[in-house]
């Protein structure tokens, strides 16, 4: 059976983003470009390879609509998502939604499907696509939170940036959660990150 992993950048107080996100804010509100969390993965990616590496090394990943795109309501047709015309997932992607689309074929071999049937329904048909390897839980925070309440992570990876960010009106990381048995199984600290592994 393949392991469901889960990596998320946050902040030393939780936020991997704010409220009110756009085009212009791809974060929200209180979080920019989102460089303090991510300047790890972009501008020390030598440093951070094996992180990097793990992070895209699925057969299959779920996210939430906001981590497709900044719209609300019925979809956008000429909205592909936030990476361009190659996005770097080179597998099937499961998008959670209430809105029907068709499926969305980009270049490298990542294809977006539309789930409207909830978390459920998304994960068993990322776990069929896969094909026995290992689904991703690719964010956001809210979708994530979903995951972790319902047991289904069975690794998450927390890539946590020396930050605190204060933000109001944001959903923290384990928000709603409950108590959750995690037992920590590796970690590694360099100044412009630290990678926390846990296992269920």
């Amino acid at each position: 059976m393949s392991y469901v992993t889960c990596d998320i950048s946050i902040s030393l107080d939780g936020f991997a983003a704010g409220p009110n996100q756009s085009l212009e804010q791809p974060f929200g509100d209180g979080v920019g470009d989102g460089e303090e969390l991510h300047s790890w993965m972009f501008d020390h990616a030598d440093a951070h390879a094996e992180e990097i590496a793990a992070i895209v090394d699925a057969g299959a990943f779920v996210m939430g609509r906001n981590m497709f795109g900044p719209g609300r309501g019925g979809w956008d047709l000429g909205w592909t998502g936030w990476w361009g015309e190659d996005p770097p997932y080179h597998a099937p992607v499961f998008v959670l939604t209430h809105h029907e689309r068709e499926p969305l074929e980009m270049a490298g071999g990542t294809t977006f499907h539309f789930v409207t049937g909830g978390p459920d329904e998304a994960l068993a048909r990322a776990r069929e696509a896969a094909g026995g390897r290992n689904v991703a839980i690719a964010g956001g925070t809210s979708t994530v939170n979903q995951y972790l309440a319902g047991g289904k992570i069975d690794e998450l990876r927390l890539h946590v940036a020396p930050v605190v960010l204060g933000i109001r009106g944001a959903v923290r990381l384990f928000d709603g959660v409950g108590r959750l048995g995690l037992t920590a199984v590796g970690g590694r600290h360099t100044p412009e990150v630290t990678h926390l592994v846990y296992r269920r």
